[in-house]
């Protein structure tokens, strides 16, 4: 069993900031990626930020400059520190990560069940 659970979401004014976190437990055995998703109603979800053992962050280019993704390898967390926030930034942000268990023989994506970001202007 694996869990990703996310925090830190929630209503902020524009130009303000958060910081979301997102805890991987369970039967790890390696995690490969953690990236941060987003999602509007009724459009799909957007890659905003990832970090991959050994390889340089990626951001969206929307977020660049505003957003750092950091990850904590000891404790299997992944925040993003959100700043300058604009009201487009309002979505829901969803936990990825790319992870083997110790049973399995490849790595495979799982998600978070999302946290509420909304920036009001």
């Amino acid at each position: 069993q694996v869990q990703l659970v996310e925090s830190g979401g929630g209503l902020v004014q524009a130009g303000g900031s958060l910081r979301l976190s997102c805890a991987a437990s369970g039967s790890i055995f390696s995690i490969r990626a953690m990236r941060w998703y987003r999602q509007v109603p009724g459009k799909g979800r957007e890659l905003v930020a990832g970090i991959t053992s050994g390889r340089d962050p990626n951001y969206a280019d929307s977020v660049k400059g505003r957003f750092t993704i950091s990850r904590d390898y000891a404790k299997n967390t992944v925040y993003v520190q959100m700043n300058s926030l604009k009201p487009e930034d309002t979505a829901v942000y969803y936990c990825n990560a790319a992870l083997q268990t110790f049973r399995g023989t490849s790595y495979i994506d799982y998600w978070g069940q999302g946290t509420q970001v909304t920036v009001s202007s």
